[in-house]
């Protein structure tokens, strides 16, 4: 729960930032009334982010087993790449984003478009859900309560932060609060890759391929299935969706894991220190 709950509230908080910047800019040049049409394009957004997401569980729900497992592979090879783009680009353009979204705003009231307006919230919010959709994915698939017990309060803190920040002045240091999470998320998505080399190797056994070596259990723990620390269990899984932690792996994920981190840290760490 504790991983998907870092998650959404790094995304909700990302996305109601920017919406953030965009209402106090439309406030500062006096068109407050056009305000509605970004609360529009909010509501449309977070509508469509929602609708995706029962379509991915819906066709999740419909496939056969073999079919469901190579599903999860791609979900969760496909979160790690996304998550892997978003951190590198906060910690790259995160700078630069309240003057971004101001010129984008700008031009868009010179043009008197309400449309565009409401156009560009939705496209800000709806990438924030889409990336969430799909960092969820493959937690939603396995763990459904905690899961959705992690995105409600996730969701939660992140619009009580925003509002103490938009309405009530409130400060705290946005760019420690993006490379601390970064971070975290980069361990996230290590432990993902992981999952997805597991699940891969599953599937290859389901339609009969050998991996050799590869597929054999490179360390086992001695923890029982009803031990807290077993990665199905309370410690365990907190564990296991931060770190990647399991009781026993394989050798291709702990070599997938492993090369994942020792890419993704050192490339993350470098561009916040160049900024």
């Amino acid at each position: 729960m504790l991983g998907q709950y870092l998650i959404v509230f790094r995304e909700t908080f990302e996305a109601a930032l920017i919406t953030a910047i965009i209402l106090s800019y439309i406030n500062r040049i006096g068109m407050r009334g056009l305000s509605r049409y970004i609360w529009y394009g909010v509501y449309l957004s977070v509508t469509a982010s929602l609708g995706v997401g029962l379509t991915i569980w819906l066709i999740y729900g419909v496939l056969p087993k073999i079919l469901q497992l190579l599903f999860e592979v791609l979900a969760a090879f496909t979160a790690v790449i996304v998550l892997s783009c978003t951190v590198y680009w906060m910690a790259v353009k995160g700078k630069h984003i309240k003057q971004e979204v101001e010129r984008r705003v700008e031009m868009t009231v010179r043009r008197g478009s309400t449309i565009g307006l409401m156009s560009l919230s939705f496209v800000v919010v709806f990438r924030e859900g889409i990336e969430t959709v799909l960092f969820l994915t493959p937690f939603f698939l396995t763990e459904v309560a905690a899961t959705l017990i992690g995105a409600v309060l996730g969701t939660i803190t992140a619009l009580i932060l925003s509002l103490g920040i938009y309405m009530f002045g409130m400060k705290i240091n946005i760019r420690s609060f993006f490379y601390f999470t970064s971070i975290l998320l980069v361990l996230i998505a290590g432990g993902l890759a992981g999952y997805g080399a597991h699940e891969l190797i599953e599937y290859y056994k389901e339609t009969g391929v050998d991996l050799g070596w590869l597929s054999e259990k490179a360390y086992v723990l001695n923890i029982s299935s009803d031990n807290p620390l077993h990665h199905k269990n309370l410690i365990g899984s907190i564990l296991a969706v931060m770190f990647g932690y399991t009781v026993s792996a394989e050798w291709a994920r702990v070599m997938v894991h492993l090369s994942y981190l020792a890419a993704a840290l050192p490339t993350v760490l470098l561009a916040y220190k160049r900024r």
